[in-house]
């Protein structure tokens, strides 16, 4: 690389918001992972910001963000609009600066992000349904009262912020080669790309940067071959800290300049890699924050020297991480549900458990019901969840029941 067209933040600035930032950010943990380093086939290295403050690298964004603001602007206070670790982030950066905030959340956001604003001394007011529309609130709310709106991504301070953690993961690993990081609106990829890549092109060297994306919520593949930041439709996706319809404006710009490649993932590459998480590296981590595994763990990374898989958050609430780990044993064949028609004459549930044990295959849940749609009058349905030990046991859990006559279903 012999140039680099510079848009946002300079090296300059990125170094100068790295010493304001340091004031209230950990230098979060680099663990490696041989499990990973195995499957891309190069050394893997993760960047635990799940173990950041807040819980996020929000807190990067927005404490540099708020350091700018004038006296006259403090005195205004703040207001901000997020479903989670933004909102967190603001207002544990407003409490250190001692910045009156005011947080707009969606009615349904999880309770452990309502708490822990809140915990941080904001105010947060609920509305809507979703983000959209606390989004629209906050900006209400900043035209009526003067308060300074933060967004979530698309400010060059914001960038700057977030791009501190690209300088602090070039200390850790100075060899690396390559560093995959989570996209949601742009804000943590942009500022970590384009430090990286200037810091890069002053040392004469060069660093490959790959975004990723969930599939259900994946604005930037389309805005890129459009070249322009156009919105999407959002589906249904578990990574909701990453489900954004259209890129940040600036983000784009940066990204389309500096970024080699952006992926997607899918929602079972997403649980997989939350329970590789766990099971391997025991680091809880968001699904939003877990994208970046899912892309090595999917052959979505093709390998290149030494990589940096980012973790950007940890702030996932407990009930959708049991539904996330049950989704996630099924993906990885560890769990396997049968719905299996049965005649209705005594001794044929025993018949079936009895061949599940032959098979290995451990009983965790079972229903028999004469109602199902479909039923013949002398025909019972069951459906019956057994724990398997990987693909192939899943597949002769199956084979077992098919030779002794019967017809399961996988549901």
């Amino acid at each position: 690389m012999t140039n680099l067209s510079l848009v946002g933040p300079s090296l300059a600035e990125f170094e100068a918001a790295r010493a304001v930032v340091s004031q209230v950010a950990a230098v979060t943990p680099m663990e490696g992972s041989r499990y990973l380093s195995a499957v891309l086939g190069a050394e893997v290295h993760l960047k635990c910001e799940n173990l950041q403050r807040t819980g996020s690298y929000k807190i990067r964004g927005a404490y540099n963000r708020l350091s700018k603001l004038t006296d006259e602007e403090k005195e205004h206070g703040v207001v901000a609009a997020s479903a989670g670790n933004h909102a967190q982030g603001v207002a544990f950066a407003a409490r250190e600066l001692g910045i009156k905030a005011t947080i707009f959340m969606p009615v349904g956001v999880a309770l452990p992000k309502l708490q822990a604003t809140r915990d941080y001394g904001a105010h947060v007011i609920l509305r809507g349904s979703t983000v959209a529309e606390p989004l629209l609130a906050a900006a209400a709310y900043a035209a009526e009262t003067g308060a300074i709106l933060i967004p979530p991504f698309d400010h060059a301070d914001v960038i700057a912020g977030q791009g501190t953690l690209g300088l602090e993961i070039l200390d850790q690993v100075p060899d690396l080669h390559t560093v995959v990081v989570p996209i949601g609106g742009g804000g943590l990829i942009s500022g970590v790309a384009s430090a990286l890549k200037q810091k890069a092109l002053l040392d004469g060297r060069t660093i490959r940067i790959i975004g990723v994306q969930a599939a259900n919520a994946a604005a930037y593949p389309p805005s890129i071959e459009a070249g322009k930041a156009i919105e999407v439709p959002i589906l249904p996706t578990i990574a909701d800290g990453i489900a954004v319809a259209k890129p940040g404006l600036l983000n784009f710009e940066i990204i389309r300049d500096v970024v080699d490649e952006i992926v997607t993932v899918t929602e079972d590459d997403t649980a997989r890699a939350l329970l590789v998480l766990l099971e391997r590296a025991k680091l809880v981590v968001e699904p939003a924050g877990a994208v970046a595994v899912a892309a090595i763990l999917a052959g979505k990374v093709t390998p290149d020297g030494p990589t940096v898989a980012i973790l950007s958050g940890g702030n996932i609430d407990p009930l959708l991480m049991q539904r996330v780990i049950s989704h996630g044993l099924a993906a990885s064949g560890r769990y396997l549900t049968l719905r299996i028609m049965l005649p209705d004459r005594p001794g044929q549930l025993a018949r079936i458990s009895e061949l599940l044990a032959e098979a290995h295959a451990n009983v965790v849940e079972v229903l028999h019901t004469r109602h199902g749609v479909g039923l013949q009058i002398s025909e019972v349905e069951l459906n019956v969840s057994v724990e398997t030990r990987g693909p192939d046991h899943r597949q002769h859990v199956v084979d077992v029941l098919t030779s002794a006559g019967y017809d399961p279903q996988i549901d």
